[in-house]
C-alpha cells in the first residue's frame, strides 16, 4: 500500500511498514485542509489529533483502506462513516497509558504535598513549613471515572499507596481485581476523596464534570483530568474551587485548547482560565500526560502491529 505519514511519529513505524513492502511517504501536514487535496492518492494515512477526518474528506479518499491515529482519542474522526465505507480505524491508547498514569500520579502528589508552592517559596527565600503541610494518599479513596486503558493503568500505578481505589465505567462490568474495586457512580460520589477522569470525549461526556457532578460528591474532593478538556466545565471548576467544594485540581487538558494556546497571550485567556493560572491549589500542564520518550516508541509499535496484523 501507499501510506501517508502525515504527522511526526517514531521511525520504528515507518521502518516496519517499509519492511513489509509498503510504500511510506513522510509529509508533515498542519491539518486536514492540507490533507484534503492529496488523500485520494493513498491507501493508508497516519495522523494525530490535529486532523479532523469528516465525511467531506472521507468521500475524497477513494483508495483509502485505513486511518491510523497516533494516540488514543478518536473524537475528531468520523469512525462510523469510515466503517460504513469499509475503511479500518486504528489508534494506540496502549502506547501512552503508562505515561498518562504516571503523570496523573505526579499531579496528585504535587497537589497533596504542595510541592509546587513550596518550591516557589523556597526560591524566593520563604521558609514556610506549616503553610505547606501536606496530605497523605494512604487511607484515601480515589474514584476513577472510565476504566479503560488509562484508568486501569492509573489504578496499577496507585498500588502500594495503601489507598482504596474504586472505579465506575458505564460500559464495563466485572473488572474488580487487586488494583480496583468496581462501583456504581453513586458509590463513587459517596466514597471518593479524589476523582480522576479517564473517559473519551463524546456527546455523552461533554461537560460531564460540571457543577452538579462535583456537588454530588459527599466529601470535598480533589479533581484530576488527563483525558480531554471539554469533559470538564472550567467555569464550574472555578466556582467550586472558590467555594471549597474542590480542594484542588490537576488539569493536563483544558477546554480552551482549540483556541491554540501556542498563539494566545496570557492576558487574552478566558476569565475562568485566568483564575486557574493564579490559583495555588491548581496544577496545569500543556496536554503532555501521554508525551514521554517511551510512549513515542510504544505508539509506533502498537500501530505497526495493528496495521500489519490487518494487512499482512
Amino acid at each position: 500500500m501507499k501510506i501517508l505519514i502525515a504527522t511526526k511519529t517514531h521511525e520504528y513505524l515507518i521502518h516496519e511498514l517499509q519492511k513489509a513492502q509498503h510504500q511510506c511517504e513522510l509529509l508533515i501536514l498542519k491539518d486536514a485542509v492540507e490533507l484534503e487535496d492529496i488523500i485520494a492518492d493513498y491507501e493508508g494515512i497516519v495522523i494525530n489529533s490535529r486532523f479532523v477526518i469528516d465525511r467531506k474528506i472521507i468521500d475524497k479518499a477513494l483508495r483509502l483502506k485505513f486511518v491510523a491515529r497516533v494516540g488514543a482519542g478518536m473524537e475528531s474522526i468520523d469512525v462510523a462513516y469510515l466503517q460504513q465505507k469499509n475503511i479500518q480505524c486504528f489508534n494506540s491508547p496502549e502506547g501512552n497509558r503508562q505515561a498518562v498514569a504516571e503523570h496523573a500520579l505526579g499531579m496528585l502528589l504535587n497537589l497533596l504535598h504542595k510541592l509546587h508552592t513550596a518550591d516557589q517559596q523556597v526560591r524566593k527565600g520563604i521558609w514556610n513549613r506549616e503553610e505547606n503541610r501536606g496530605i497523605e494518599l494512604s487511607g484515601k479513596t480515589l474514584g476513577i471515572i472510565g476504566y479503560g486503558n488509562m484508568g486501569s493503568a492509573f489504578a496499577r500505578c496507585l498500588y502500594g499507596f495503601d489507598m482504596n481505589v474504586i472505579a465506575y465505567d458505564k460500559y464495563k462490568t466485572h473488572y474488580s481485581d487487586d488494583y480496583v474495586c468496581e462501583k456504581t457512580l453513586d458509590e463513587v460520589f459517596a466514597q471518593a476523596d479524589i476523582v480522576s477522569m479517564h473517559v473519551p470525549l463524546t456527546a455523552e461526556t461533554h461537560y460531564m464534570a460540571n457543577d452538579a457532578f462535583i456537588n454530588a460528591f459527599q466529601k470535598n474532593i480533589f479533581l484530576l483530568n488527563t483525558a480531554r478538556g471539554k469533559i470538564v466545565n472550567t467555569e464550574d471548576v472555578v466556582k467550586n474551587l472558590k467555594s471549597g467544594k474542590l480542594l484542588g485540581a490537576g488539569l493536563d487538558v483544558i477546554e480552551y485548547e482549540s483556541q491554540s494556546f501556542e498563539q494566545l497571550s496570557v492576558d487574552k485567556f478566558p476569565e475562568p482560565f485566568q483564575y486557574l493560572i493564579h490559583a495555588d491549589n491548581v496544577i496545569l500542564t500543556p496536554h503532555i500526560a501521554g508525551l514521554t520518550v517511551e510512549a513515542n516508541l510504544k505508539h509506533a509499535k502498537v500501530l505497526a502491529g495493528k496495521i500489519l496484523g490487518a494487512f499482512s
